[in-house]
């Protein structure tokens, strides 16, 4: 067998490591999935209105709610990560004839794998509320593939925090900072009814741009034209973010991994 082709059986070997523990941890797999439901429900119905939204609301908050949630859950993976680390099953996976990085390929196909199911529930939970997408469906398709974009993006700076943590106590420490980074986007208000400066730093936001961007697929309205460069390229940066963050962050996580032992 190739390189490649022993280094995608070790990786799928991993994926299926990771998800036999879904079996034997449902509990938070479930958290995982109904978390973002109860954001979504929480903000269209108790905290619904947006500021500056134009129209239904929900079709507003819905795509943003969306590409929130593909941000939001890395605690999961890092823990993960950093209780390996702790327990010496990396270490014992890097004494067995494996390829460089499997182990963490491994993690985050079923982290993306999981991540899919959430969408699925998110996007009928959504329906279920009276969101609708106006598009064709291809385009729709093109943007859960630009929500997934960001997800696997998002994910492998987990990673790499994760390790650069090393225990998961300072996890809690790390998946803090998520949380501004979030809510410093146009998911919930338009960029437009806030102070100029803040505004202009939440539409060069990763997650505004996959925001405005499937706004724009589902042919969903209620936002501000903008007229700054990042909201007229949205699309644009909602591939460029994603694959930059990807292109820094997974060899830098491949490295260290690489390094544990020396």
């Amino acid at each position: 067998m190739s390189t490649a082709g022993w280094a995608i059986t070790d990786s799928w070997t991993m994926t299926r490591r990771e998800l036999a523990h879904w079996a034997r941890q449902p509990v938070q797999l479930v958290v995982g999935l109904v978390f973002p439901v109860m954001l979504l429900l929480m903000f269209g119905y108790l905290i619904g209105g947006g500021v500056g939204v134009a129209g239904d609301y929900r079709e507003y908050l819905v795509p943003g709610m969306f590409a929130l949630t593909m941000a939001f859950g890395l605690d999961a993976t890092m823990v993960a990560v950093t209780q390996d680390l702790n327990k010496g099953v990396v270490d014992r996976f890097r004494a067995m004839p494996m390829a460089d990085g499997a182990v963490l390929v491994g993690r985050s196909a079923a982290d993306m794998l999981q991540s899919a199911v959430s969408l699925l529930v998110l996007v009928g939970v959504g329906l279920a509320v009276g969101w609708r997408w106006h598009g064709s469906f291809g385009a729709f398709l093109g943007a859960i593939g630009l929500l997934l974009l960001l997800r696997f993006a998002m994910l492998w700076l987990g990673i790499h925090l994760a390790m650069v943590a090393g225990r998961p106590e300072l996890v809690a420490a790390v998946q803090i900072l998520v949380w501004p980074i979030g809510f410093l986007s146009n998911a919930f208000a338009t960029p437009e009814s806030m102070p100029g400066w803040l505004g202009a730093t939440v539409e060069w936001n990763p997650m505004s741009a996959t925001a405005t961007a499937v706004r724009d697929l589902f042919g969903n309205g209620g936002g501000g034209a903008g007229t700054s460069w990042a909201s007229e390229h949205a699309m644009l940066l909602a591939v460029v973010w994603p694959v930059a963050i990807v292109a820094v962050f997974f060899p830098l996580a491949v490295r260290r991994f690489r390094g544990l032992s020396k």
